[in-house]
């Protein structure tokens, strides 16, 4: 799968990307269609320590899943990202399983 990771205001170092590369190839485990998926990485200029979010655009046919997170680090947004897309997919995939 694609995967697209943008940072905004910051640089991600290879690490975080990777990280975020080998959650989101599981994804293809639980649906297996899924064209691409857009990261974005952002730093909110707060004083509390959840300043960090996470969006995930999930491009699969008929239709994108969108799942947005805030964590204290970007390692913990992108696994609530990734388990929320995970059952979103599932319902999906059941749902696609009932009408063939």
């Amino acid at each position: 799968m694609k995967v697209n990771v943008q940072s905004v205001n910051f640089n991600a170092d290879q690490k975080l990307i990777d990280f975020i590369q080998k959650k989101m190839d599981k994804l293809e485990n639980f649906y297996s269609k899924v064209i691409y998926a857009d990261v974005y990485l952002k730093v909110q200029k707060t004083s509390d320590k959840e300043n960090k979010i996470t969006e995930i655009l999930l491009s699969i046919p008929g239709g994108d899943v969108m799942v947005k997170k805030t964590c204290k680090t970007f390692e913990e947004c992108v696994d609530e990202c990734v388990n929320s897309l995970q059952r979103q997919l599932i319902k999906r995939k059941e749902k696609s399983k009932a009408y063939a």
